[in-house]
């Protein structure tokens, strides 16, 4: 079996609609895949009627959250995407994706660089507007080369010049959430460090302690080194370790199925959950 456990598609800052996203899943290779779009379940409906048969779909999310100053992503899976709490805390951070970004174009603009609200919201669509749409800007721009070079202290990294917080989640506050929502969580690229600051093990142990089911560590940013750390402290922690595309389309260079999940791990996460089922593939729409 070939699985990924994390993609994007246009409900947040993917370029593949939910349902163009399975259909190139299964074109892809995959037996399973998981729609984990920011802080959202919006494309749920859409890649469910477009599933290929073969192709199983595990429902999540990736949610914003921060630890001691420093911005992390919890993946979470197969949760109940209407229990109320979750819901409630997904829609605080969606909603000040809007106001954050609208910052974020005020402050590139105030460093003379060409971009507007309205090239940004055109990016974003319908999608859960982030950094990535404002990147994107930067690239049609002329600024940067490519969206991954946006992400630096020149530009939108934590902390960067036109860099603005907005509200993340505790994530011992997301595990307890999640999990009360019948979900499984994953601690999204964990030694990212181009991205900016990383999580010391030392808190990720306590997250270990609070219920934190796993790490990912096959990952695009994540080097030989680093995924080799990250298994030794997953195997110390006892947590569970995925690996995912973190597929965003023609957004990142990354392809679908690049980086897989082993399937007793993915088993091991379909046991755990109680909020929802993966949804097995019946021809799609």
């Amino acid at each position: 079996m070939r699985i990924d456990l994390h993609t994007h598609s246009t409900a947040s800052d993917g370029t593949d609609t939910p349902g163009e996203l399975v259909r190139n899943a299964a074109a892809a290779g995959l037996d399973v895949v998981a729609l984990t779009d920011h802080d959202t379940s919006r494309g749920y409906a859409e890649a469910i009627d477009a599933l290929p048969s073969g192709l199983t779909l595990v429902t999540g999310a990736e949610m914003s959250c921060r630890i001691d100053g420093v911005s992390m992503h919890m993946l979470a899976y197969l949760f109940d995407p209407e229990e109320p709490a979750l819901l409630a805390e997904r829609e605080l951070v969606r909603d000040d994706r809007v106001p954050r970004a609208q910052a974020m174009v005020a402050r590139l603009r105030e460093l003379g660089v060409p971009v507007t609200w309205e090239q940004v919201a055109r990016i974003a669509g319908d999608g859960s507007v982030g950094r990535p749409h404002v990147a994107t800007a930067l690239v049609e721009s002329g600024v940067v080369p490519t969206v991954n070079d946006a992400f630096t202290l020149d530009w939108l990294a934590d902390g960067g010049r036109a860099h603005v917080a907005k509200h993340e989640t505790d994530p011992f506050e997301a595990i307890r959430l999640v999990k009360a929502a019948g979900g499984v969580t994953v601690f999204a690229h964990p030694g990212a460090s181009k991205r900016g600051h990383t999580v010391p093990d030392a808190a990720i142990a306590e997250m270990a302690a609070a219920g934190l089911d796993g790490i990912e560590v096959e990952h695009m940013d994540h080097d030989a080194e680093t995924r080799v750390r990250l298994r030794g402290l997953a195997k110390e922690l006892g947590l569970l370790v995925t690996g995912s595309s973190d597929y965003h389309g023609s957004r990142k260079t990354v392809q679908l199925g690049e980086y897989t999940t082993d399937p007793e791990v993915y088993g091991e996460i379909t046991r755990r959950a109680t909020g929802a089922f993966p949804v097995p593939g019946a021809g799609g729409a």
